[in-house]
């Protein structure tokens, strides 16, 4: 049956499966913060960096169909924006678990967790707002989303600025004020993707409901 299915269903398919990868990266983020064990953490780090990786299958599976499809679901620029944007954001969850297993650091801290928090909330209403697209009838539970993810986004701001005014008033060894700042950096960047993500969809949504 599948030949006879419209070939610009697809990309609804493959960029729920990303929106559904993207979520479990950040539940696995949240674990992997809340985690005391080190060798816990470390596997924790290994299943994100598999999710990465599947991700990284699924965009490209996105612009190989967007090679080979002349009749998209809306605007072409649109699909490769929004493919481009939940890959960045697949990019900054793993970057902020590498970073937290690669430096050393103790992830049981408030700011840590908070932010983790935030991500995962983030890749929620992501997921949320592109199960929606396929049919654009609940337009009201789209733009729910998409106002928390802006809500999501100046919270991450908030706790950052926290964060780095904690760290540079308790912390006196330079070398774990560089690496934390590192780690509450990508990790503030990531809610800043799902921010770009979102806005792409209200584009979308602006041109085609």
């Amino acid at each position: 049956m599948k030949i006879f299915l419209p070939k610009d269903r697809i990309f609804y398919t493959l960029f729920e499966q990303v929106g559904e990868t993207v979520v479990e990266m950040g539940k696995t983020l949240k674990q992997l913060v809340h985690e005391t064990n080190v060798e816990e953490r470390e596997k924790l780090q290994i299943r994100i960096e598999d999710l990465e990786h599947k991700n990284d299958e699924l965009t490209h599976n996105i612009f190989t169909e967007l090679s080979r499809n002349f009749i998209t679901p809306f605007d072409r620029e649109d699909i490769h924006y929004l493919a481009t944007s939940l890959d960045d954001i697949a990019d900054y969850i793993f970057a902020s678990a590498k970073k937290i297993i690669f430096y050393k650091v103790d992830p049981d801290q408030v700011n840590i967790k908070k932010m983790a928090e935030l991500i995962l909330q983030g890749t929620e209403n992501i997921h949320n707002a592109i199960t929606e697209l396929r049919n654009m009838k609940n337009m009201r539970k789209i733009t729910d989303a998409l106002v928390r993810i802006n809500s999501i986004e100046n919270q991450a701001d908030d706790e950052f600025d926290t964060a780095i005014i904690h760290l540079f008033a308790t912390e006196s060894d330079a070398k774990e004020v560089i690496k934390k700042r590192e780690i509450f950096t990508v990790m503030e960047i990531a809610t800043d993707k799902c921010e770009d993500a979102a806005n792409v969809i209200e584009s979308i949504i602006v041109k085609y409901a």
